[in-house]
């Protein structure tokens, strides 16, 4: 089956690695490179396209911006009649502002969860409709695993100072499972993912993290799950169950 792709956030580190590796495939018919800026979103598909991927299409979709998420779903309904595959990729961190428990500021707090929870949730409600024309539909939710309560629990690591990336990737594992719960009569698998430390320009290309591209690799396979594959699920960077 020739899929459609969506990939928010495709313009850069993660999403730009994983847009890269969907296009690839010799199944995909076409890979949306979702990117809210227009300049960067427009060069990172030129610089695809002249690497021999010409199925890579840039759409302007800012997931903080109802009106760009409205026109980006007629736009794909107009020229493809479907979508098959979701990956909600787009998110910050604001790793560079106070997020102690005791401190944190509420703008600071609102700011990653209008894109990290309610700009994912926006996103998904928009588009259901065209997945679920897909025989086949996925949607795939980057996660973290600072989402994890069990492990923000039992890492022994001090990881208080993220409270608000960390809040808001819990905030997308529980609207994942309840997703996944009402979208299985539909046949369409929901699964929540993180990738693990990855180095990119969110964390401001932290030390010993994996490349982007090793990343992306570990989101492939589940972006493109076959019909029978599971849903409902938090996936560790081994490709495994991991605990919310």
């Amino acid at each position: 089956m020739s899929k459609v792709i969506l990939v928010t956030g495709g313009n850069a580190g993660l999403g730009h690695e994983l847009v890269k590796a969907l296009a690839s495939k010799p199944d995909v018919h076409k890979v949306y490179l979702a990117a809210r800026n227009e300049g960067s979103g427009r060069e990172a598909q030129d610089t695809l396209r002249a690497e021999g991927l010409g199925n890579v299409h840039f759409i302007h979709l800012d997931v903080t911006d109802v009106a760009t998420i409205i026109s980006a779903k007629e736009a794909i309904e107009k020229n493809d009649g479907k979508l098959d595959i979701l990956v909600n990729n787009a998110g910050i961190a604001e790793g560079d502002k106070d997020q102690k428990a005791t401190t944190v500021e509420v703008d600071t707090v609102r700011r990653v969860l209008e894109t990290n929870l309610l700009g994912l949730i926006q996103t998904t409600t928009t588009f259901v409709p065209l997945l679920r024309r897909s025989p086949q539909a996925v949607i795939l939710n980057v996660g973290s695993d600072m989402g994890s309560n069990t492990f923000m629990s039992n890492s022994g690591k001090d990881l208080s100072h993220y409270v608000a990336y960390s809040a808001s990737k819990a905030a997308v594992s529980s609207y994942t499972i309840a997703l996944a719960h009402e979208l299985k009569a539909d046949g369409i698998k929901v699964n929540v993912i993180t990738p693990g430390f990855t180095s990119t320009k969110m964390n401001s290309y932290a030390p010993s993290g994996k490349t982007s591209a090793q990343g992306a690799a570990i989101l492939v396979p589940w972006a493109m799950l076959e019909k029978d594959g599971p849903s409902g699920l938090f996936i560790g960077e081994d490709g495994k169950e991991f605990a919310w």
